[in-house]
């Protein structure tokens, strides 16, 4: 890290989701922004000018004028999903700990060579699932992990969205659009974290998409779909879609009882907070602080490279491979 104790962050890309990670970096504790690259400098003064009042004097410049910066020690991808691994391979190379929106690759081979090359240079590099980081998702980990829920037997979840069409990067191959990678990532992430947190993750049974559905559009990605995951003998449900609104909600399910969040995505802007847990035929409302989830990614981050850790545990690199892999099955399922 550079020698100032406030870390210095990067964000390439100048579109909306780099956007609201600015609004969240004021809340960060352990960072502040330093430089903003776009695929050329004048774009990325355009976008820096709008949040001048909160970052002041931020240098700008083309991707690799940023990477070159030694005040810059940390990085936000928030581009499209077909330049996540390349833009994560250059920052690594540049010495510069990686926090990349999901995915971080568009298949298995990409995401192996990022974490490879993460490996290789002992950098941080942690995949930007925002609703894992903060309050909630600790007490979510321990809930699954205490056993309060008792044997995890399934868990059902969905997150899907009518997006505009013209929105270029959701519907066109090219930029690897489709439900499954910009959406379905979260629900089959979710899932892969449920079964880690009960301890049914790789422990000796590969999990596996057991059946899948959906439709493609014409344009040829994947607008809506569906799929039942065997992750070590849990059962997940899993939906998606771009097409139509589906429940932003999950539902765990144990021997001793289940867990449902209603909201459990959050927002780019707050956490959620409240979850039903219901019991022996009683149920109770569970709660956590409410807090910037794009914040407690960053800080997350940051504290790994203190660290000298190259993951953060709340999406170890295990939980990358196996949500990527699935992904990918999903994907091919559907043709």
């Amino acid at each position: 890290m550079s020698d100032t104790p406030t870390a210095g962050w990067a964000v390439l890309g100048a579109g909306e989701i780099s956007g609201d990670f600015l609004r969240a970096l004021p809340h960060a504790t352990l960072g502040t922004l330093r430089a903003v690259g776009a695929r050329d400098a004048a774009r990325a003064r355009s976008f820096a000018d709008g949040f001048a009042e909160a970052f002041p004097d931020v240098a700008v410049g083309s991707y690799d004028d940023v990477l070159a910066r030694e005040d810059v020690d940390a990085v936000y991808i928030g581009t499209v999903h077909t330049t996540h691994a390349e833009l994560a391979l250059a920052a690594l190379a540049a010495g510069k700990a990686v926090l990349c929106e999901k995915p971080l690759g568009i298949d298995v081979v990409e995401t192996e060579r990022v974490l490879a090359a993460a490996d290789a240079a002992a950098l941080p590099l942690v995949e930007a699932f925002k609703y894992r980081f903060g309050p909630f998702p600790d007490l979510l980990r321990d809930l699954v992990a205490s056993g309060t829920l008792g044997e995890i037997t399934e868990v059902e979840t969905s997150i899907g969205f009518a997006a505009d069409r013209g929105i270029r990067r959701l519907f066109d191959p090219a930029l690897a659009g489709g439900a499954i990678l910009d959406a379905g990532c979260y629900p089959v992430s979710l899932a892969v974290g449920v079964a880690a947190w009960a301890g049914r993750l790789d422990v000796g049974q590969p999990a596996m998409v057991a059946s899948a559905a959906g439709m493609i559009g014409e344009t040829g990605v994947d607008e809506d779909a569906r799929a039942e995951l065997d992750l070590g003998g849990i059962r997940a449900l899993v939906s998606t879609s771009i097409t139509r609104a589906l429940p932003r909600a999950a539902t765990i399910r144990g021997t001793r009882g289940e867990l449902e969040i209603p909201n459990v995505w959050g927002s780019r802007v707050s956490s959620t907070g409240e979850a039903v847990l219901r019991r022996d035929g009683g149920e109770e409302r569970i709660s956590a602080p409410i807090t910037s989830p794009m914040a407690a990614e960053a800080d997350a981050t940051v504290a790994a490279l203190r660290a000298g850790r190259t993951e953060a545990p709340e999406m170890p690199w295990t939980q990358t491979r196996a949500t990527a892999r699935l992904l990918a099955d999903w994907r091919a399922a559907l043709g």
